[in-house]
């Protein structure tokens, strides 16, 4: 019998506290007094209570802006916004920093955060990679500038992981091409990743598919086309055994070699 009570003594004196602690926040979030705010919201930092300091932040930096409380301020104001996942807002206000706070003893974190920050926003590989783009440039300016920092390990690791991702959707979209029966779209596209991916995992099936891609494309060609594309199936071949010549995909690769010189022959 005692129990329900007792769980009602809990859920008001919480209800109580909780009223008590938005009222405290109203109060400060009308108040003029900008040195309550800065210190509450260095508080509710502390607290973990991350959305309150950036609301706090955001009210008192056109106050302090460029003073020792301003620099401080604008550091965990975008950190109020990394810490929960806000990266959109998180990036510009960490890049903001490093713009008016260069020399500042966070600068060096602040830009590996935006970086960071980038880097988290960066989707799927088959979704659009533009902040995937922007992650990448903006590890690369850091580690330039930073090439023996702490975060310089984390951030070579990251840049490889979003270059693998971007690698990944240039190489399916070129595939979509060839799967829709595009053959000089795949062809071009293929050469394309090779030419702007030299080190990928995958050049060895993008040329054994440009290579294909081509062959298709000649047959279907008119025939006063066939020539130069059959001849062109046969530098690709060229450039594929002389690259992978102990490949799995060489045996089909021949069988295109073949077919296009006995149809040169014929033209």
């Amino acid at each position: 019998m005692q129990k329900p009570r007792y769980f009602r003594l809990v859920l008001f004196i919480f209800v109580v506290f909780l009223t008590a602690s938005c009222s405290k926040f109203r109060k400060l979030q009308k108040s003029t007094d900008w040195q309550s705010k800065y210190k509450a919201a260095n508080e509710y930092y502390e607290e973990e209570e991350y959305y309150k300091a950036s609301v706090l932040y955001d009210q008192v930096l056109p106050i302090i802006k460029g003073t020792i409380d301003g620099e401080k301020a604008s550091f965990f104001r975008a950190k109020s916004y990394y810490q929960p996942r806000q990266y959109i807002l998180s990036s510009s206000y960490f890049e903001e920093f490093v713009l008016v706070y260069s020399r500042s003893e966070y600068a060096l974190e602040a830009a590996y955060l935006q970086a960071h920050s980038l880097y988290l926003q960066s989707p799927d590989y088959n979704l659009d990679q533009t902040s995937t783009v922007e992650a990448i440039d903006a590890f690369q300016i850091f580690l330039n500038r930073n090439p023996y920092s702490e975060y310089a390990p984390k951030a070579t690791a990251m840049i490889d992981e979003l270059q693998q991702k971007l690698e990944k959707k240039n190489f399916e979209n070129a595939k979509h091409y060839y799967k829709l029966g595009r053959w000089e779209a795949a062809r071009v596209a293929f050469e394309t990743f090779e030419d702007e991916f030299p080190d990928s995992k995958y050049n060895e099936q993008v040329l054994y598919l440009a290579i294909d891609a081509e062959f298709s494309y000649a047959k279907e060609s008119i025939r006063a086309k066939q020539k130069e594309r059959f001849q062109k199936t046969i530098e690709l071949y060229e450039r594929f055994i002389d690259k992978y010549p102990t490949s799995e995909l060489l045996k089909d690769a021949e069988d295109r070699y073949s077919q296009s010189i006995a149809q040169l022959k014929k033209l």
